[in-house]
């Protein structure tokens, strides 16, 4: 687009290839993410003395942030990325889904809204019948998620779960939902533009998840009829319009053995995953931040995959040591390539990956003309995928590709927690 770009950057992170290659840099702090990723003081500083007029969030640290969000618009900056307003309408999760109720999208049961007390949610449990979960108003990854299988797990739960999200988010708000047993992930990308306008550009099936952290992601999902995929792109329109949202997101949805889909929270931002929607639409889901960023609309149009798509995320973890952290320097690296193949990654040889951060070191993303096809060329990329010096995920993903079940397209959520690595 022939815009230039300033990289901002944590000590830790002075290595890293996207300070190399923008146009300019700026270091905003010590590796610790308070004092660095999460310093909005710095942030902005960096953008004003640099003349940006833009600031690009990316999908962690401050990119749901509605404080982020509405000091960008005091200092004349646009951030690329949901207003404050429809941050906090759809970042806090018991106010997310009283807003796709009143839009008309398919809820699980659950409370109302936040549980004021034990009592209030072993009352709601007994309505909605067990299992249920206990989810943080403000969590993710995780994180503030407790599954209740009897009244008597209840107080542990609730204790335990709002001890958890208080110190990881600041906010310990919990809400309870029914547990749908053995279900989908599946989202649905959204984009939508100043003048109130939304289209979908089909889903992403999210289900092979450890511990709700997704590993692999694809395009369309094994589990998706036409008609399906219709409904749950028009649900999330609805969403994404009933509050006027700009930008790309995702709208998450829950999906049962029989077909029925329920609205699980919305992502007011770019995903990890967005690789695999580009590949099968042609879309440039970035691009288009930046161009409805700029005020431009949208082309109001639905996108439906032309190709089938895997994305694979490579991480610095030893999958043979219950997926530990493996920080440490990159030896030598051999990235693979040929047609259908992508790969995003920050790392290159020689390169220390930091303790400090997210494991993930790169995405492997291939495409090809039906799902049997694309898991063949993933095989043959993770294959040619040489890093040496630490361990990766690489080796759980081969053994994903060739297990008979994950290749039938019949699974859930809870695969892994049914095959662990060990037994693949």
């Amino acid at each position: 687009m022939g815009i230039k770009t300033v990289a901002v950057y944590s000590t830790a992170d002075k290595d890293s290839l996207h300070v190399r290659f923008a146009d300019e840099a700026v270091c905003i702090g010590p590796p610790q993410g308070t004092l660095s990723y999460l310093n909005i003081p710095n942030i902005i500083a960096a953008a004003e003395i640099t003349n940006a007029d833009a600031i690009h969030p990316g999908y962690g640290f401050l990119a749901e942030n509605a404080e982020f969000s509405a000091i960008c618009a005091e200092n004349n900056i646009k951030f690329i990325g949901a207003s404050a307003d429809m941050i906090n309408r759809m970042g806090d999760k018991a106010t997310a889904k009283a807003t796709m109720k009143s839009a008309g999208v398919p809820l699980v049961p659950g409370s109302d809204g936040l549980l004021s007390t034990v009592e209030e949610g072993l009352k709601i449990a007994e309505e909605i019948k067990y299992p249920v979960i206990l989810k943080a108003t403000a969590g993710g990854g995780g994180r503030g998620m407790r599954i209740i299988n009897e009244p008597s797990e209840f107080q542990k739960a609730w204790d335990s779960a709002r001890q958890e999200a208080g110190a990881a988010f600041g906010n310990d708000g919990m809400y309870l939902e029914k547990f749908v047993v053995n279900p989908r992930h599946v989202e649905i990308q959204v984009v939508g533009d100043s003048r109130g306008r939304a289209c979908h550009l089909s889903e992403r099936d999210c289900s092979i998840q450890r511990r709700h952290q997704k590993l692999i992601e694809e395009t369309p999902s094994p589990a998706i009829t036409p008609e399906i995929r219709e409904a749950m792109g028009q649900a999330a329109i609805k969403g994404a319009e009933a509050i006027g949202y700009e930008g790309a997101g995702t709208v998450e949805f829950l999906l049962d053995a029989n077909g029925d889909f329920y609205f699980m929270e919305m992502n007011t931002r770019i995903q990890v995953e967005h690789p695999v929607t580009e590949q099968v639409t042609g879309f440039d889901l970035i691009k288009e931040q930046i161009k409805v960023a700029a005020g431009e609309p949208i082309s109001g149009k639905n996108y439906y995959p032309k190709a089938y798509s895997i994305e694979c995320r490579i991480n610095a973890e030893d999958p043979e040591n219950d997926f530990r952290p493996c920080p440490g320097k990159i030896i030598s690296l051999h990235l693979p390539g040929g047609a259908g193949v992508r790969v995003d990654s920050h790392v290159y040889a020689g390169y220390t990956i930091p303790p400090y951060y997210d494991s993930m070191i790169a995405k492997l993303i291939v495409t090809a003309d039906s799902r049997e096809e694309a898991i063949l060329r993933m095989k043959r990329a993770l294959n040619e995928f040489v890093i040496e010096g630490v361990k990766t995920t690489i080796p759980f993903h081969l053994k994903m590709m060739d297990n008979d079940q994950f290749k039938s397209g019949d699974f859930t959520t809870k695969f892994l927690d049914d095959n662990p690595y060990e037994t693949l």
